[in-house]
């Protein structure tokens, strides 16, 4: 049987793509120290095993503990085949006001991980990097052979953890790649933090009744990419001989404004949007070419429309979450 490891398996990702795994015959080991994880998400993914597996195919162990604990991982990651590294603090505004736990979590981390993952014969990693690693260039689409420029210390960590990943190819024949997501979104995400993606957060201030808030004038462009999606490419990436980076994108763009457009009428609501200044280290446009990620089979499947009905569908409306369906 197949062994992997998912860091951050209790985050937003993390746990769609150790949903998948399970579905698919894998043993899987979630390592999450629960500082932005959801131990809910653990749970909800013990329920569904019990609900679709027979007892005798449950594999699913869960490891409270840091991606910084070496010796941690060191025993984790003993007979295990690929390693998906999610784990991460995941906010460019929290990386602005606290870049030293930044790093601390975010390089110093991936760095764990990969010597772990060498010392253990690992298989492969693959890491879970950033779009943001592309900055403000004005260029459209990105592609993976564009400098990159770094604009937060998130983005800066992101793209340090590629340079590791590479080193430890070029000296250790350690097998990466590293998934460069542009903005992704689903079931399961946190409306609550106050560093909460934009598509959780909209959903939820719409179904109170509130307007969306909006940073800038809402006409800067994203790829939004459905978390279906991700899950598939980071599967492919693993079990395929491809090593490097590579975006994970939809390849379409849309502005903000109309994100909140289709959100507000899915839910049937009459908001305008509340504007608001400009946040630090934030992009205007954003746009992926997936053509290089196209040679290991990656082709999203999900539209926006599609996506964002799916996630409205999710959300639940008694506690006011956006509900992860196992």
């Amino acid at each position: 049987m197949i062994r992997v490891v998912v860091t951050g398996g209790a985050g937003f990702i993390g746990s769609h793509l150790a949903k998948e795994l399970l579905l698919r015959g894998r043993q899987v080991c979630v390592v999450d120290d629960l500082s932005t994880g959801k131990k809910e998400r653990i749970d909800s993914l013990l329920q569904m095993a019990s609900r679709e597996m027979p007892p005798e195919a449950m594999n699913l162990e869960f490891v409270r503990g840091s991606v910084t604990d070496l010796s941690l991982l060191q025993k984790v990651f003993r007979g295990v085949d690929y390693v998906f590294h999610q784990a991460a603090i995941p906010s460019v505004t929290r990386s602005v006001e606290d870049p030293l736990t930044s790093h601390q979590a975010n390089v110093t981390g991936t760095v764990n991980v990969l010597v772990a993952a060498k010392d253990n014969r690992v298989k492969k990693v693959v890491f879970a990097s950033s779009s943001s690693v592309y900055g403000e260039s004005p260029s459209l689409p990105k592609r993976e052979d564009m400098p990159a420029n770094p604009q937060s210390p998130y983005a800066a960590g992101k793209l340090a953890g590629e340079y590791y990943c590479q080193v430890f190819g070029r000296i250790y024949g350690l097998g990466t790649a590293c998934l460069r997501y542009f903005n992704v979104y689903g079931p399961g995400q946190d409306p609550e933090s106050q560093y909460a993606a934009v598509v959780p957060r909209f959903i939820k201030l719409v179904s109170e009744g509130k307007p969306p808030v909006i940073f800038g004038d809402g006409e800067q462009t994203r790829d939004f990419t459905f978390v279906k999606d991700v899950v598939n490419a980071n599967i492919l990436a693993a079990e395929s001989d491809v090593i490097g980076n590579f975006n994970v994108g939809t390849g379409k763009r849309v502005s903000i404004n109309y994100v909140v457009k289709v959100i507000t009428g899915s839910l049937k609501k009459d908001l305008k949007p509340l504007y608001k200044e400009e946040r630090a280290g934030d992009i205007r446009h954003s746009l992926a070419d997936v053509s290089k990620a196209m040679a290991f089979g990656y082709s999203p499947k999900w539209t926006l429309e599609k996506g964002l009905m799916e996630t409205v569908r999710s959300f639940n409306h008694r506690d006011g979450t956006v509900g992860q369906t196992l």
